[in-house]
């Protein structure tokens, strides 16, 4: 009890999905709990900050005060990452809120060519969030799925990084891409094409047991071992494992994983928050990296609750 305590001590955007996953909390605490997001905590704080352009910090993909010319991130403050965290948070979104945010996005925002948000880019792994958002929050997804199957290679995965030469899956790009693939199948969107598009992709990352190398069974990246949140555009195991949970396809091939995840649990039942994206936020939702996350262990108990009952 102690734990689900500790858990409970947070957010409404945590505590709801405790209360809904970790208790036996009636259906009309946990959604009278859930409608708080988006009036109370972290999630009416990022509602706030949004522009009345539709835009998170006067940009799209990175704020607009960012440094094009930098390889990395500045910050995780623009429109792209705050729906992703809306999403996270699990905002209603049929809440006035939701709606009014959501409008503002599709009307007015726009990337650097002048698409629509919801029309997504170029690159995969930001299509799949694009994909993941649009499902979630009820927009139109037909034309960022289209370019994310016309997008799909040979091994089943996707890689944004195909227009310089690379023939070969991401991780990174391939986890975005299938949830935002399921998220679309959670709305209705269930074609053929998509089925059998993410149970491709789905396929590589299981082949690699998803962490390992195919040939010797190395670790592919010592960062896909170390769990982090908001996990952002990254893969790690856990991310990997929470996208079989929601699809509920249990495979014997993520054993090791399961295992992997089980292993980092520390005495008290809590996992850490191993690896922090560095970046600029709008706001900490977390413990400082290294410390016990309750993100992660909420996230890591029901994957570990849901593989044990497979």
């Amino acid at each position: 009890m102690a734990l689900v305590e500790w858990l409970m001590d947070s957010d409404p955007a945590l505590r709801w999905q405790v209360m809904g996953d970790l208790t036996d909390s009636h259906e009309a605490l946990v959604a009278a709990e859930r409608a708080r997001v988006a009036t109370q905590g972290w999630g009416a704080q990022l509602l706030a900050l949004q522009g009345d352009d539709g835009y998170w910090d006067g940009g799209t993909y990175r704020p607009g005060w960012a440094d094009e010319e930098k390889p990395f991130f500045d910050a995780w403050t623009g429109t792209h990452f705050s729906l992703q965290l809306l999403r996270d948070f699990g905002l209603d979104p049929a809440s006035p809120e939701a709606v009014r945010a959501t409008s503002l996005v599709r009307d007015n925002v726009r990337w650097g060519f002048d698409q629509p948000y919801f029309d997504g880019e170029t690159e995969p792994c930001i299509n799949g969030m694009v994909l993941a958002v649009a499902a979630y929050f009820g927009q139109q997804t037909d034309r960022v799925i289209d370019t994310l199957l016309d997008g799909q290679l040979a091994d089943g995965g996707w890689n944004c990084h195909v227009e310089i030469g690379s023939t070969v899956s991401s991780f990174h790009s391939t986890i975005c891409v299938v949830e935002g693939l399921l998220a679309a199948e959670a709305s209705g969107y269930r074609t053929s094409e998509v089925v059998e598009a993410r149970a491709a992709a789905e396929e590589y990352l299981l082949q690699r047991r998803l962490f390992l190398t195919r040939t010797s069974g190395e670790v592919i990246d010592p960062r896909f071992t170390m769990i982090s949140y908001p996990v952002r555009w990254y893969y790690d195991v856990l991310r990997g494992l929470d996208h079989f949970r929601v699809a509920n396809r249990f495979d014997e091939r993520m054993a090791e994983a399961v295992d992997l995840l089980a292993s980092k649990k520390d005495d008290d039942g809590r996992w850490a928050l191993e690896n922090r994206h560095q970046g600029a936020t709008h706001f900490s939702i977390d413990g400082r990296e290294g410390a016990p996350s309750r993100w992660n262990t909420l996230r890591a108990m029901r994957v570990l609750d849901w593989a044990g009952a497979q």
